[in-house]
């Protein structure tokens, strides 16, 4: 569904309003080029030939942990127009509490006899969801910032191959939550190049 901002439609999010997305966990990342364009290379006998964008597609993945030390890479591959990879964020002493936990409220919305109209009464200002927060301000070790900051460097150097290249606006993610899913999206992700005449990207 399309909301307003500053006059102008946007799309509302897909992430998790009430997850912050600098916790720790394992998340699965998609990534794919403006109109899903074949920057990246072609199959060809079911193995991905990467072109000069491709490689540099590839190797500023594998330097991510470069720039973010908490960052672990699992399973990734680079495909004609998109990429898909598994980023641990893995910040020490930063286990993930119950997202959907509410705060309790601090204003107390019990009726006091003796003063039917207190100030306590006036409702508060509702606090913003982490996703509400998170439109305002991204903020830094996010996978956001990650992410954009992988877009941006492969953007810069791609564009001297190719003026044209670009990516998508947004990437697609899915925070993994057990071990049975983790092995599930390792397997799509190692067989993606076998499979890609039944890939939705294809």
């Amino acid at each position: 569904m399309s909301e307003k901002f500053q006059n102008k439609y946007r799309l509302a999010s897909t992430r998790l309003q009430d997850w912050d997305y600098g916790w720790s966990a394992a998340y699965f990342v998609t990534i794919c080029t403006k109109d899903r364009e074949y920057f990246f290379g072609e199959i060809n006998d079911d193995v991905m030939k990467l072109s000069e964008i491709g490689k540099l597609a590839e190797n500023f993945w594998l330097e991510i942990p470069q720039h973010f030390p908490f960052v672990i890479l699992d399973a990734f591959v680079v495909m004609p127009n998109h990429v898909h990879g598994i980023i641990l964020i893995n910040k020490p002493g930063n286990d993930p509490v119950n997202p959907v936990e509410t705060r309790q409220c601090l204003v107390s919305t019990i009726p006091d006899p003796t003063n039917p109209e207190p100030e306590s009464a006036i409702s508060p200002v509702p606090e913003k969801t982490i996703g509400q927060q998170r439109f305002q301000n991204q903020g830094k070790n996010t996978l956001s910032s990650i992410i954009g900051s992988y877009k941006s460097v492969v953007t810069k150097y791609a564009r001297q191959i190719h003026a044209d290249f670009s990516w998508q606006t947004r990437f697609h993610d899915h925070i993994i939550r057990n071990h049975e899913s983790h092995e599930n999206i390792k397997h799509y992700i190692f067989n993606n190049a076998r499979n890609w005449k039944d890939d939705k990207f294809y």
